[in-house]
């Protein structure tokens, strides 16, 4: 069995990748952009965001406006609203289910129950991840595309900023459930001396 110290640390991997798709949704900065004219950038960058979209001046001042509308939004951040906030809520339930199935709770008194409880939360998680990645991808490959566009020469974009809190959480997703099965299983490790591995968190 999984032993406690591992499951709350598989908790608490959860929740910050929870917190990293809180910050993705919310953040501005799904896609950063300059102006260029004739070699010479522009001292206005902005700043596209699923929520609203705002424009920073050189002197530090940034004025930012809520989409009126959600047709205001190119096809990839449309999906990206959606996948997002399908994103949190997936990880939500994944968070609920983890503490209702952790060993420190009595919400669920069986152990055979207790660990399918748990599986659950973590499929939960990964499901949380996928539907992060897919709209990240889609715009980072618009943001691409739209680079290397010759119809339009005088935009370039600076960054795609959602990709580091994508990778941290799968990263922070799939490493608990990661840990949960090496921990049932030692024999799937490569190494022959698994207490290292196994005994962690004991």
């Amino acid at each position: 069995m999984p032993s406690l110290g591992l499951e709350i640390l598989g908790v608490t991997l959860a929740l910050l990748g929870w917190i990293s798709a809180i910050v993705s949704c919310v953040l501005p900065m799904w896609r950063v952009s300059a102006f260029i004219g004739v070699n010479i950038v522009t001292a206005q960058t902005t700043w596209e965001g699923i929520w609203m979209n705002c424009v920073v001046q050189s002197t530090g001042q940034m004025q930012c406006k809520i989409h009126d509308s959600m047709l205001a939004l190119s096809g990839d951040l449309q999906a990206a609203r959606a996948l997002t906030v399908i994103s949190i809520v997936l990880g939500i339930l994944g968070l609920l289910m983890s503490v209702m199935g952790a060993k420190c709770t009595n919400c669920v008194d069986e152990e055979t129950a207790k660990a399918r409880v748990m599986i659950a939360s973590g499929g939960a998680f990964i499901l949380a991840s996928l539907t992060q990645i897919i709209p990240v991808s889609w715009s980072a490959h618009t943001i691409i595309h739209e680079f290397y566009s010759p119809v339009i020469p005088e935009q370039k974009f600076f960054g795609l900023y959602p990709w580091s809190r994508v990778f941290l959480q799968v990263f922070l997703h799939v490493l608990p459930v990661h840990m949960w099965v090496l921990s049932r299983y030692p024999d799937l490790l490569p190494v022959q001396n698994h207490d290292c591995y196994v005994n962690l968190f004991l």
